[in-house]
C-alpha cells in the first residue's frame, strides 16, 4: 500500500466528535495529520483547547504518537464575512424561519472539506475523516451522509485523484461516540476527551461537569450531557 493510500487527515475541531474521530483514524492509518478552522466561532477556545488535546495524547499513546504527523491550522473567517450567525456572533440561540437553528453556519463543512482535500491533495493524504452526524444533530444539511458522499464525488473529480470521506459517526448518537472513545482507547482516552475537549457553542469552560466543561444549557450542551448520561446508565 502506498503512503498517499495509507495516510489520513482529520478535520479535528477540538470538540468530542473530532477527537473520536482522530483515535478511530491513528488505529486505521499509519500517517495522520490534523486541520482545524478559525471561522470566528463564538467558541473560539476551542482552537486552543484542541492543543492541549494533541499534547495529552501524544503524551498518553505513545503508539498513536508515532503516527501523529503535522497539525495545520487554516483561516477560514470568509464564513463569518459572509453573515452573522448564533455560532459567530453573540446573539440568542433560536430557530430561524427556515426552520433550522441560527447556530447552522451556511457552507462550513462544504468550506471545510474543499480546504482539507486541497490541502491533503498537497501532503500526499487521500483519506479525509470528519465527525458529522446524522444521529444526536442540530439538523445542519452539511452534516448528512448524502451531502458528505456528494462532497466526495466532487472532491475526487474536481481535485483529479479518488479522494475518500469518512465518517465514523453518521450513525451513532453521543452515548455511542462516548463508548468509541473508551472502546479506541480505554478510560485514558475517555478521561481525555472529558477533560480537554470543547463542545459549547458559548466558549464556556469555568464550569466542569461529569461529562466536561460547557454552559449546560445550550443546544451542544444538552446533547453532550444526555449522551454521557445513556452512556452511564448503559454502564460506562
Amino acid at each position: 500500500m502506498n503512503d498517499r493510500e495509507n495516510a489520513a487527515l482529520v478535520l479535528f475541531s477540538g470538540g468530542q466528535d473530532s477527537a473520536t474521530c482522530l483515535a478511530w483514524a491513528l488505529e486505521r492509518f499509519e500517517r495522520v495529520e490534523t486541520v482545524g478552522f478559525d471561522y470566528g466561532q463564538r467558541h473560539g477556545v476551542e482552537l486552543t483547547v484542541r492543543e492541549d488535546f494533541l499534547a495529552a495524547l501524544k503524551h498518553s499513546f505513545a503508539p498513536w504518537a508515532a503516527k501523529l504527523g503535522a497539525d495545520h491550522r487554516l483561516d477560514a473567517r470568509v464564513l463569518k464575512a459572509l453573515g452573522a450567525t448564533a455560532m459567530t456572533e453573540s446573539v440568542a440561540i433560536a430557530m430561524d424561519t427556515n426552520g433550522l437553528p441560527n447556530t447552522f453556519v451556511p457552507g462550513r463543512n462544504l468550506l471545510f472539506f474543499t480546504l482539507a482535500g486541497a490541502l491533503a491533495a498537497r501532503r500526499g493524504i487521500r483519506h479525509l475523516i470528519g465527525g458529522m452526524c446524522e444521529t444526536d444533530f442540530s439538523g445542519y444539511p452539511d452534516c448528512r451522509d448524502d451531502t458528505l458522499k456528494a462532497q466526495q464525488v466532487t472532491l475526487s473529480l474536481g481535485l483529479g485523484e479518488r479522494v475518500a470521506i469518512h465518517t465514523p459517526l453518521m450513525w451513532r448518537d453521543k452515548a455511542q461516540t462516548f463508548a468509541l472513545a473508551q472502546a479506541l482507547g480505554g478510560q485514558a482516552l475517555l478521561d481525555l476527551v472529558l477533560e480537554h475537549t470543547h463542545t459549547c457553542y458559548l466558549g464556556e469552560r469555568s464550569e466542569r461537569h461529569d461529562w466536561g466543561y460547557g454552559c449546560g444549557s445550550c443546544p451542544a450542551c444538552l446533547l453532550r450531557a444526555a449522551g454521557w448520561a445513556r452512556f452511564v446508565e448503559n454502564g460506562a
